[in-house]
């Protein structure tokens, strides 16, 4: 009998990849990886797990090497953790027939303006938005909903190009980062100008239609949106956690999702929640640890489960609250070294300690989620606790960065 294996179109740098990979194991599936580019990912090589490489933004390439595969394994599921081929990955789940969500409603929700249209349509509570080309379009843009405003790439995550504009020298400034070379794009530039929304930020947490929990989010101060601190499960009334469920469930609906694991970004406001940005996909790191450090819940391991066809279940084995603050580099440079992180760890209450970093590394910050350089997760019974656990483990955790020295120098 051949052996069932579990395909990973790329993996993840810093967390959900080596997680997905231990899930398949215990699961006693076989992962194997198929990667553009293998050595963005160093637990493969430190795991000894099986890596192909092949243009994964190919999809008959990767349709030819899963059909070579498949004549020597079960392939049981094809799963992946990253938005750039979360696409690609149901289209080829399609085509062998395997479990997986709708290709066209994912590639449609991961247009951020296509993503928008739908949910205006459907009477969903969003932000005033524009979608622009070029430099004039966004100023045009700006004028129209008014100044502060967001301007962010239509594709992407982990708040990559994705900045607050409060006055016409920052609109413009930023506008020349998007389209002057500097930010990546895989497609031809479009540019979502939004109404800068304000309030607590929220994430929901959603398996299938089912809303797990509701996670708050901290960022640093603006003009970026790094992340800086996560509570689960957020401190709401109970009204105000199932008007954010309704509307999370809402937007499912509209966009055509519910099949998997999904998170959706909403704010606070005076009229209510209101819909940042819809995910068709598991949160990153650390938002699974944290839901298990909580409730006892392996999202992973149970969007595994969906991924090869078995049976899941999200019941929770604890109740408790679980926090993660993330380690954010203070300056640009070489990271001289990064440490504390077993006197962290040895912390009670203290979940995870991890460096996504090593020490002599380049340290280039750009206003998104490569900013940080770890993170680390407390849980206890209460809230109260778990903020001084975690409060206590940061302060033991402290690092070095020479700046990078400058012409003449």
């Amino acid at each position: 009998m051949a052996r069932r294996a579990l395909i990973m179109v790329e993996g993840h740098p810093r967390g959900n990849g080596l997680l997905y990979v231990k899930a398949a194991q215990h699961l006693g599936l076989h992962p194997i990886t198929l990667s553009a580019d293998p050595a963005r990912y160093g637990y493969l090589a430190a795991e000894r797990i099986e890596t192909i490489h092949v243009d994964t933004d190919n999809l008959n390439a990767l349709i030819r090497e899963c059909s070579r595969l498949h004549a020597t394994y079960d392939i049981a599921g094809i799963t992946g953790a990253l938005d750039s081929v979360y696409a690609t990955v149901a289209k080829l789940c399609r085509h062998f027939d395997l479990p997986g969500p709708n290709p066209a409603s994912i590639d449609q929700c991961l247009d951020k303006f296509a993503q928008r249209q739908l949910l205006a349509a459907a009477g969903l509570p969003i932000p005033a938005y524009r979608l622009a080309a070029n430099a004039s379009d966004v100023k045009i843009s700006a004028a129209e909903i008014g100044l502060p405003v967001i301007l962010k790439p239509a594709e992407g995550s982990g708040s990559r190009g994705v900045r607050l504009c409060r006055n016409i020298d920052e609109l413009a400034e930023h506008t020349a980062y998007l389209l002057g070379g500097k930010h990546i794009w895989r497609s031809s530039p479009r540019i979502l100008v939004e109404e800068f929304v304000q309030g607590p930020h929220y994430v929901a947490e959603i398996m299938g239609n089912e809303v797990i929990g509701i996670t708050a989010v901290e960022f640093d101060p603006p003009p970026h949106f790094v992340f800086r601190k996560l509570t689960f499960p957020a401190p709401l009334t109970d009204d105000d956690h199932e008007r954010i469920a309704d509307v999370s469930l809402s937007c499912l609906r509209a966009l055509g999702l519910g099949w998997g694991p999904s998170c959706i970004e909403l704010r606070w406001t005076k009229r209510g929640p209101v819909v940042i940005e819809v995910n068709p996909r598991l949160a990153g790191a650390p938002d699974p640890q944290l839901i298990e450090a909580a409730y006892g819940t392996d999202l992973i391991d149970q969007h595994t489960k969906i991924v090869i066809g078995d049976e899941w279940n999200l019941r929770r084995t604890r109740s408790g609250t679980a926090a993660a603050r993330f380690l954010v580099a203070d300056r640009d440079g070489i990271l001289d070294w990064i440490g504390g992180d077993s006197r962290a760890a040895a912390v009670s209450g203290v979940a995870e300690v991890k460096f996504y970093v090593e020490s002599k590394a380049p340290i280039v910050r750009k206003g998104d989620i490569g900013d940080c350089i770890g993170h680390v997760i407390a849980a206890s019974p209460t809230f109260a606790e778990t903020e001084t656990i975690l409060r206590r483990a940061v302060d033991l955790i402290d690092w070095s960065i020479t700046p990078f020295s400058t012409p003449g120098e």
